[in-house]
């Protein structure tokens, strides 16, 4: 049986800030025809669920339990599920299945069993990439990932199995995304209509709902700047990493809303909307200040909480001079 796409529809879509979740959820909106930044960019959020965060680097708060994808962008209509293969004797027979039928799915994998990652034979860490081939003649199954350093091709059926099976144990070298097993699961997004263009309503809608949540999710960063500081001052390690993960999720959502103001501002000749973009990004550049922060301080929590205060107050300032922006923003459209 062989599964194979061609890599010309496989496009790859990458940001700087980003994780593997925006960018495979990118090559997935491509293939059906739909601009990623739109998607992924129109929601604005602060989200945390204490206790919740998982040790991937995709890991979300997601806003619709179990459906990453409409978690990042409710206001369209993409939708997903995580599934794994029901038939241990053959995993990739379903996975060849969804492709064929013009499926692209997005595989949870270690990245110590991928040859094309630096952390190969070396870090565990869970990561996604996005499957577009099983070539059982070959014995290889084609993959991409447009995290840097950025790949598209084929890698042995073995090397695909061990990543996508592994139990990703606990790696010194990697605290945040290791630990966690893989267990064979994959994504699985479906578009259930067409993306509507980006217009001034629908975009003045967004910002106001977007706004109306950060009426308890400013009190909530309050709150979870205090606890962070409070358990690194009893030396707790967990709390630092989890801000590592959930700070990138909330960075990277960050960062690709300022984008997309700032290119729809320029586009529109709207000014306040442009500066509004560049506010918001100064937030996902004050998220780098705070996760660092605690990735650095994991041997000395202790030592590094009145940093994490530092940090978290810049923080804050950067969401409320943002919002205010942002409000202005609402006003010109």
């Amino acid at each position: 049986m062989t599964a194979l796409a061609t890599e010309a529809h496989v496009r790859q879509w990458y940001r700087d800030p980003i994780s593997c979740l925006q960018s495979t959820l990118a090559t997935v909106l491509l293939a059906a025809g739909a601009e990623p930044l739109p998607v992924l960019g129109l929601a604005w959020e602060l989200r945390f669920q204490p206790g919740r965060v998982g040790r991937e680097e995709f890991a979300y708060p997601c806003r619709f339990e179990g459906d990453v994808a409409w978690s990042l962008a409710p206001y369209h209509p993409i939708r997903s599920s995580w599934w794994s293969p029901a038939d241990d004797d053959d995993p990739l027979a379903e996975l060849a299945r969804r492709i064929e039928g013009g499926e692209l799915p997005i595989a949870a994998v270690d990245n110590y069993h991928l040859p094309f990652r630096p952390a190969f034979h070396d870090v565990h860490a869970a990561h996604l990439v996005v499957v577009y081939a099983v070539d059982r003649e070959r014995d290889e199954v084609g993959v991409s990932d447009a995290q840097p350093p950025a790949f598209r091709g084929a890698i042995p059926t073995e090397d695909f199995l061990a990543a996508w099976s592994s139990s990703n144990p606990a790696d010194a070298e990697d605290a945040f995304f290791s630990d966690s097993a893989i267990g064979r699961r994959c994504l699985s997004v479906e578009l259930e209509g067409p993306i509507p263009p980006l217009d001034r309503e629908r975009l003045r809608a967004a910002l106001e709902e977007n706004l109306a949540g950060f009426v308890t999710g400013l009190a909530g960063l309050d709150r979870y700047v205090d606890d962070l500081e409070t358990r690194a001052l009893a030396d707790e390690r967990r709390p630092l990493e989890e801000l590592y993960a959930f700070g990138w999720g909330m960075q990277a959502q960050t960062y690709l809303h300022g984008e997309l103001l700032r290119e729809t501002g320029a586009g529109w000749s709207v000014p306040e909307l442009a500066e509004a973009g560049r506010a918001v990004q100064e937030v996902a550049s004050a998220w780098t200040g705070l996760r660092m922060t605690g990735a650095h301080a994991l041997a000395a929590p202790a030592a590094a909480a009145a940093d994490l205060r530092r940090h978290g107050n810049r923080l804050r300032r950067c969401y409320e001079a943002a919002l205010e922006h942002v409000a202005r923003a609402v006003e010109s459209l």
